[in-house]
């Protein structure tokens, strides 16, 4: 169990949580919630007691599990080994007992130590660690040969695998997950959401993941209004929930308003005559109001709409035999396509099959090694890397950017589109060298709209984006009458913008499926069944 008692957390004058007193339980998981800038980073490492509070306590349980994104503390150490040392007196003890095998005499009081070791290990169920730990980096897609390799032999996504096998490694009684899915293609996110249903310790997790969410979740903790406010269910039920706590909060919120103005209004009148002493009590009240501190919600979501300047021909995209190989190692094989205005196709496949090579190729980003791409009729192609480096150009500001990109349109209108994705005020004229990733995609998104193609090539946009802003591209890739091709992990939105699935398989072959997701994951289980 955690227990958070009385806990704050400032930065400067900004509050992002105050005298938050509230309860994890065991066989519960959590959702930790909000926008980005909300504090749930801060707040897990609070938790971890990697961070210390302003003010207030943390009861932990005893045998926590950790992600930490720290991709290059163990570059040295043998992958198994790693994960092993998500157990840490199992660790210890193994690393001890190995210390006395290689002493070339061991004494009587060596040899009793031994005994105890041994003890540990076994109650710590050391027989069966490494065949655990092997089960574990199997599940989250790292190949055996790899399991003895040293970590600095895999690739970054790979190494936070290892990280997350490290953290439910040994049975721990909590474990706290920050953005566990981050780098998981869907068949290792499933295995993940079956995994943490069996787990019976506490858990805390943040994702911007929706289905994850929603998946796995019995409670939502959600951090606004600068508290964490606890919701049954996943994170569909909470969103339900919350318009009424919101509604609710911020009625309470209006009225003091409206109390603080009357008794202001009645001290400005009668400051100077004769009821000075019912003017001292209107003043106290007042302070009394505002020592309340007035909170609103730091919820914020994007508005995006994407428009076509002109529209397409039917036919809008043809891909003929299309292949790619790098170093001799063929990463797609030969795909033919015929793409109509208005799809919205959604490419899926574990990593490294070859998506964002795919993709690239049809964005005219990457030459094929043969084949060929046709445009139809008048079609003009909007594309988001997956890569945001050097994209947006240095020294300017989000507002003299796009200015830059497009000069016909006028101040007004830009500034428009950038308050609609958050950029308000101030915030236009954030210089491009401090946007934090979020930022820059929303900026990115911000040049689609502004630009009007027919066409978007969207390579893993809810990167870095917040749950708000990834439903809110969900709800404009839904309304948008032109063509997509995205390459997502996110089942949500693959759930609800997809009406055709390109899968690329371990073969290098692009599985072509006419239909919604949930047709092609039937589908696909029946097929799967059946060879099984």
């Amino acid at each position: 169990m955690f227990n958070v008692i009385n806990v704050s957390k400032a930065y400067g004058p900004k509050k992002l949580f105050e005298d938050v007193n509230v309860t994890f339980s065991p066989g519960r998981r959590y959702g930790l919630t909000g926008p980005n800038g909300a504090g749930k980073s801060t707040f897990m490492k609070i938790l971890a007691g990697d961070e210390e509070a302003d003010m207030g306590n943390i009861v932990r349980p005893r045998k926590l599990g950790i992600l930490r994104q720290d991709h290059f503390r163990y570059e040295d150490n043998r992958v198994l080994d790693v994960v092993l040392m998500g157990n840490r007196a199992l660790w210890a003890a193994m690393s001890e007992k190995n210390e006395l095998l290689a002493k070339s005499d061991i004494t009587e009081e060596d040899g009793n130590r031994l005994g105890d070791l041994e003890g540990v290990i076994a109650e710590e169920d050391g027989y069966s660690a490494e065949s655990d730990a092997a089960t574990l980096l199997a599940g989250l897609g790292i190949d055996q040969a790899s399991h003895e390799e040293p970590m600095k032999q895999l690739t970054g996504g790979l190494k936070l695998r290892v990280l997350l096998a490290q953290a439910l490694f040994g049975k721990p009684e909590g474990l706290l997950l920050d953005e566990p899915t981050n780098n998981l293609d869907i068949d290792s996110i499933r295995w993940l959401e079956s995994f943490l249903h069996d787990y019976e310790g506490v858990l805390i997790t943040i994702s911007h993941d929706r289905h994850f969410l929603n998946a796995i979740c019995t409670h939502i903790a959600d951090i606004d209004y600068e508290t964490i406010i606890h919701y049954p269910g996943g994170y569909d039920d909470m969103v339900r929930q919350k318009a009424q706590v919101r509604s609710r909060v911020e009625s309470e919120t209006e009225e003091k308003k409206k109390k603080i103005a009357q008794l202001q209004d009645f001290v400005a009148r009668f400051h100077a005559g004769t009821r000075a002493s019912q003017v001292q009590s209107r003043i106290k009240q007042i302070d009394k109001l505002k020592s309340d501190d007035l909170k609103r919600s730091n919820i914020a979501r994007p508005f995006i709409r994407f428009d076509q300047k002109v529209v397409s021909g039917k036919q809008t995209l043809m891909v003929e035999g299309i292949h790619k190989s790098f170093e001799g190692q063929e990463v797609i094989k030969p795909f033919n396509a015929l793409v109509c205005k208005g799809e919205k196709v959604c490419v899926i496949g574990r990593n490294g099959v070859g998506k964002s090579t795919l993709v690239k190729m049809i964005a005219g980003q990457l030459e094929p090694d043969g084949g060929k791409i046709g445009w139809g009729h008048q079609a003009s192609v909007g594309y988001l890397p997956q890569d945001h480096h050097g994209v947006v150009r240095k020294g300017t500001t989000c507002f003299g950017w796009l200015r830059d990109l497009h000069d016909k349109l006028t101040n007004e209108e830009i500034s428009g589109v950038l308050g609609r994705m958050l950029f308000s005020g101030e915030e236009r004229m954030k210089n491009t060298d401090t946007l934090s990733g979020g930022e820059t995609v929303r900026l990115l998104l911000s040049k689609l709209m502004i630009m009007q193609d027919n066409v978007l090539v969207l390579d893993e946009p809810t990167n870095h984006l917040d749950l708000e802003s990834i439903a809110a591209l969900a709800e404009g890739l839904q309304k948008y009458e032109g063509t997509v091709i995205v390459v997502t992990h996110d089942q949500e939105l693959i759930s609800e913008v997809a009406t055709r699935i390109w899968s690329l398989q371990a073969g290098k072959e692009v599985l072509d499926f006419n239909g919604p997701y949930s047709e092609f994951v039937e589908k696909h289980s029946d097929v799967a069944a059946r060879r099984r």
